[in-house]
């Protein structure tokens, strides 16, 4: 299932970590301290439970969110990179 991975960690140290954690689950970066990726039910909770250890008692916020398909395929994204040209086809 697509899951939605978001967290909000002061520590950079602990942050760094918990971003290797997410990438070794096989999970995308999407931006700084966001994950999106498939995971089953299993791995959503071993997950979190890594998280958690490695957050320990420090501040941060971490939530996990699934995504169904339908729910997937009606996202609405935008996405570019730098200050690329604009190009245009004429007909």
């Amino acid at each position: 299932m697509k899951c939605l991975l978001l967290y909000d960690i002061p520590d950079d140290k602990i942050r760094g970590k918990i971003a290797t954690f997410c990438l070794d689950y096989g999970l995308d970066r999407i931006q700084y301290s966001a994950f999106m990726g498939d995971l089953s039910s299993n791995h959503q909770e071993e997950l979190m439970l890594k998280l958690a250890r490695r957050l320990g008692k420090a501040a941060g916020k971490i939530d996990l969110f699934p995504v169904c398909k339908e729910d997937w395929r009606g996202r609405i994204s935008i996405e570019q990179e730098g200050d690329a040209s604009v190009t245009e086809n004429a007909a």
